[in-house]
């Protein structure tokens, strides 16, 4: 029959061999995380290329310059010259004239104020309330 020794022998040979298709499960796994990374890094610099290429196609002096001789033939536009722009303060205040505050502009709150009720059935519009 078997001695203990013979047992604890074939335990401790499953033990490694399991232990050893586990270190393996992980060291696969590991792998194909390392991998899947590395596919990603290649694809973001393939990104990061063409991006360049579009960025300096699209600022090439040549280019820019064409763009703008169109943009000043057939649309007639202008570049911005420094005094074209204007600051809030250069715009002048229109004073407030007794003109401005119309029944119009006020609905109808000009005409009624300070009047005394003719019948004693006009109401008085006071702002907000009637009176």
């Amino acid at each position: 029959m078997f001695r203990t020794s013979d047992i604890v022998l074939i335990a401790v040979m499953v033990s490694a061999a399991a232990l050893t298709y586990k270190t393996k499960r992980e060291a696969e796994e590991q792998l194909a995380a390392v991998q899947k990374i590395q596919a990603q890094i290649h694809y973001e610099e393939e990104t990061i290329d063409l991006l360049k290429a579009d960025w300096s196609l699209l600022t090439q002096p040549s280019r820019l310059q064409k763009l703008a001789d169109v943009y000043k033939s057939q649309l007639g536009l202008e570049p911005v010259n420094a005094h074209q722009i204007g600051s809030l303060d250069d715009i002048p205040v229109k004073p407030v004239t007794i003109e401005d505050l119309s029944s119009q502009r006020l609905g109808g709150m000009a005409d009624n104020s300070g009047k005394e009720p003719a019948d004693g059935k006009d109401p008085v519009v006071t702002g907000s309330t009637v009176q």
